[in-house]
C-alpha cells in the first residue's frame, strides 16, 4: 500500500474528509468518543459518591476496565462477522442496560460483588467506536496515500475526546450529581453510536456466509509485536500519570499535577496534527522505530530534572512522539491483517493499551510509595525501551509484510 512505500505527497485533512461519506461517519462518532472518555471516570464519581470509598470505586472501575480489555476483541469479532450496522445497535442497548443496572445498584447501596459484576458487564459491552471508525477509514481509503492522514485525524479526535471528556464528567457530576454524570456519558455513547450505525454506506461489509477467514494474522509475531508495543505505550502512560501526580504532591503543590500531565497530551495533539499533514520519505516500519526511539530518549531528562518549569519542558518532549506512534501503529496494523478481521485487530491494540495503563499505574504506584517520584519515571523509560524492541520486531517483518500486501517497490 502507498502508506508503506515512502512516496512523498502532501495531502490535507480536508482531502481526507472529502472522501465520500467520511465527514458523516467522522462527525457521527464524535459524541460517542467523548462519552467513552467520560465513562470510566464517571463510574468513579458514581460509586464514590454513594459509598464514600475510593477503594470500592477503584474495584468497580477496575472490573470495568479489565472486562473492556478482554471482551472488546470478542465483540469486535462478532462485528467483523455480522457487520457494524447489525451489531452496533445491539451492543449499545446492552451497554445502556448495564449502566442503568450499575446506577440502580449503586443508589440502592448494593453489595460490592454486585457492583463489581455490574461494572464488568458495563465494560464488556462498551462499544469500541474508535476501532469501528478506523475500520471505516480503511474501507474507504485502502491503498490510498491519504490513509495515514485519516488515522492521524482519528488519533487527534481520540486525544481531544480524552481531554474534553474528563472535564465534562467532572463538571456534570459536581454541579448536578454523579448519577447525572454517568447518565450523560451513556447518552452521548448512544447518540454517537446510533448515528454511526446509521451510516450504512461506509460500513465495512460483513464476512460472507461460508467464507473462511483465517485468524492466523492476529497470531503472527508482527501483529503480536504491535499489540506488545501498545501495551508498552499503556505502561508508559500509566506510570507517567502516577509519577507526575507523586511529584506534584511531594512538592506540596498537588494542583500542579493536572497542568503538568496535560503538557504531554497538548504537545502530542499538535505533533499528530503536523505529522498527519504530510507523507514522509522514510518507510513506515522505519518511522515506527524512529518514533519509539525518540520517545525513549525524550523520557531520559525526567530522571534528572526537579524544578516545575524544567519538569514541564521535559514532559513536552515525549509528546512529540506519542501521536505519530499511534498513527503508525494503525497504519502497520491495517497493512498486516486481512480486512475481515480488521475491527478485531484495532480493538486488540486498544485493549493492549488499556491493560498497559492499568499495569503501569499499579507498578509505578508501588515503586513511588517507597522511593522518590523519579523512580516512577524510570518505569516509563523502561516501558519506552521495551517498545523500541517491539518496534524492531515489526521492522524486521517489513519485507514479508510488503510481499503479502503486494507493495514491494
Amino acid at each position: 500500500m502507498p502508506a508503506l512505500t515512502g512516496r512523498i505527497v502532501t495531502p490535507t485533512y480536508a482531502e481526507v474528509l472529502r472522501t465520500p461519506g467520511a465527514l458523516k461517519f467522522y462527525l457521527a462518532a464524535a459524541p460517542a468518543r467523548i462519552g467513552i472518555a467520560m465513562t470510566s471516570l464517571g463510574i468513579v464519581w458514581l460509586v464514590h459518591g454513594a459509598t464514600g470509598s475510593y477503594a470500592v470505586a477503584g474495584s468497580v472501575t477496575g472490573g470495568f476496565a479489565v472486562a473492556e480489555a478482554l471482551a472488546g476483541p470478542q465483540v469486535a469479532r462478532l462485528i467483523d462477522r455480522y457487520g457494524q450496522t447489525r451489531m452496533l445497535p445491539i451492543t449499545l442497548l446492552i451497554h445502556a442496560a448495564t449502566v442503568a443496572l450499575l446506577i440502580g445498584l449503586t443508589v440502592s447501596q448494593a453489595s460490592l460483588p454486585a457492583l463489581i459484576t455490574a461494572g464488568v458487564l458495563a465494560g464488556a459491552s462498551l462499544p469500541q467506536v474508535g476501532a469501528q471508525t478506523s475500520a471505516r477509514w480503511s474501507q474507504a481509503l485502502r491503498g490510498s496515500p491519504l490513509l495515514s492522514s485519516a488515522f492521524a485525524l482519528e488519533s487527534l479526535s481520540v486525544g481531544i475526546s480524552f481531554m474534553v471528556g474528563p472535564l465534562l464528567i467532572g463538571t456534570v457530576s459536581s454541579l448536578c450529581s454523579p448519577v447525572a454524570g454517568s447518565a450523560f456519558a451513556t447518552g452521548l455513547v448512544l447518540v454517537g453510536g446510533f448515528a454511526l450505525a446509521a451510516q450504512r454506506r461506509t460500513a465495512p461489509p460483513p464476512v460472507q456466509r461460508g467464507q473462511q477467514v483465517s485468524s492466523s494474522p492476529l497470531l503472527h509475531k508482527r501483529f503480536l509485536a504491535l499489540v506488545g508495543t501498545n501495551i508498552g505505550i499503556g505502561l508508559f502512560f500509566g506510570s507517567m500519570q502516577v509519577s507526575v501526580t507523586a511529584y506534584a504532591v511531594g512538592r506540596g503543590t498537588p494542583s500542579l499535577a493536572g497542568p503538568l500531565y496535560s503538557i504531554t497530551s497538548l504537545v502530542s495533539l499538535f505533533a499528530g496534527l503536523a505529522y498527519g499533514a504530510r507523507r514522509w520519505r522514510m518507510l513506515a516500519p522505519n518511522q515506527f522505530v524512529t518514533a519509539l526511539s525518540l520517545l525513549a530518549v525524550a523520557t531520559i531528562p525526567l530522571l534528572f530534572v526537579n524544578q516545575p518549569w524544567a519538569v514541564g519542558v521535559a514532559l513536552a518532549l515525549p509528546g512529540l512522539a506519542i501521536a505519530p506512534i499511534q498513527t503508525l501503529s494503525s497504519v502497520l496494523t491495517e497493512a498486516s491483517v486481512q480486512p475481515a478481521v480488521l475491527t478485531q485487530a484495532f480493538t486488540w491494540l486498544n485493549s493492549g493499551a488499556a491493560a498497559g495503563i492499568a499495569l503501569g499505574a499499579a507498578l509505578a504506584g508501588r515503586i513511588v510509595d517507597n522511593n522518590a517520584p523519579h523512580f516512577g519515571f524510570a518505569v516509563a523509560l523502561t516501558a519506552a525501551v521495551t517498545c523500541v524492541l517491539m518496534g524492531l520486531t515489526v521492522k524486521f517483518g517489513e519485507r514479508k509484510m510488503a510481499a503479502v500486501r503486494g507493495t514491494v517497490t
